[in-house]
């Protein structure tokens, strides 16, 4: 089967199919790290593939003597499918960015005009218990509500604010954002929904993860019951989101490492396929030459 059906056929299943497929592998949040690697590498071999199929195709009907008018055709058509598929991904990225941080901007300076800011987090009067962080390349802000802090004994509202710092430190809004940006790059009937679902839920455990290395794992179990049902505000990253598969996955204290490493293994050989795809024809072409 020629190089770039093989790529196509292959950025389709990477785009749809096989996150469907891992988002239903529900113990893979047990190794958040490796797990977000895998989707990452995921992430990285779709669009490789997608890009390397059209320039496959051009350079397989470019490369070899003689060229015929009907192969120059051919080429430059595909050579247009990735300028366009490039062009969408630029584009999303482009328009996804601005809004994000247009919204943001904006909620930072209502959270600055509303709130009281005590020990570097920003108060506000409000009779919900809720704790969000809002990212950014500069201003941060950590925000949660009296009613947080009369709920939350000292040991809740540490855990707490430490998986907030743990989103700002990790920039784990970029990793949502890439994941955004590539949902709504490629067309509708091909992209799936469930990368994007499954990272948001992966960067909360991960947060979790770093609260439980500072501080008392049950008392951040204990925080989230009493967060649950207060959701964060759009385009900020809250404290109470997936709550379900957070209290399985910290309830398992368990080190999973044989996991963690065929994981890692399954990422490394994800990203190397349509790699191996893309460059290999092209140092074969070199040698023939």
């Amino acid at each position: 089967m020629p190089t770039p059906v093989v790529l196509g056929a292959l950025a389709v299943v990477l785009a749809g199919p096989l996150p469907w497929a891992l988002s239903r592998w529900r113990s893979l949040r047990r190794t958040p790290s490796a797990a977000m690697l895998l989707w990452q590498s995921t992430a990285l071999a779709a669009v490789l593939a997608a890009l390397g199929a059209g320039l496959s195709l051009a350079t397989d009907r470019l490369w070899v003597a003689p060229v015929a008018a009907g192969d120059v055709v051919v080429a430059g058509l595909a050579g247009l499918v990735t300028v366009v598929v490039a062009a969408r991904l630029l584009l999303s990225g482009h328009r996804t960015g601005i809004a994000l941080r247009r919204m943001r901007r904006a909620h930072r300076e209502r959270v600055d005009l509303v709130a009281r800011t005590t020990g570097g987090v920003s108060v506000l009067e409000h009779d919900l218990p809720v704790a969000y962080c809002v990212p950014g390349m500069t201003g941060s802000r950590i925000v949660v509500s009296r009613s947080t802090l009369a709920r939350l004994s000292a040991d809740e509202l540490a855990a707490v604010l430490e998986h907030e710092r743990s989103h700002l430190r990790a920039r784990h809004d970029l990793v949502l954002e890439a994941f955004a940006v590539l949902h709504r790059a490629f067309p509708r009937g091909v992209a799936s929904g469930s990368a994007r679902r499954e990272v948001e839920v992966l960067v909360e455990v991960l947060a979790d993860r770093a609260a439980c290395r500072t501080g008392e794992r049950r008392a951040l179990l204990s925080a989230l019951l009493t967060l649950a049902g207060s959701p964060a505000p759009h385009g900020t990253l809250g404290s109470s989101g997936s709550l379900a598969a957070r209290v399985e996955v910290l309830r398992d204290r368990r080190p999973h490492r044989v996991q963690a490493v065929l994981v890692l293994l399954l990422a490394a050989a994800v990203l190397a396929l349509p790699t191996a795809l893309v460059v290999l024809p092209w140092l074969t072409g070199l040698d023939a030459r």
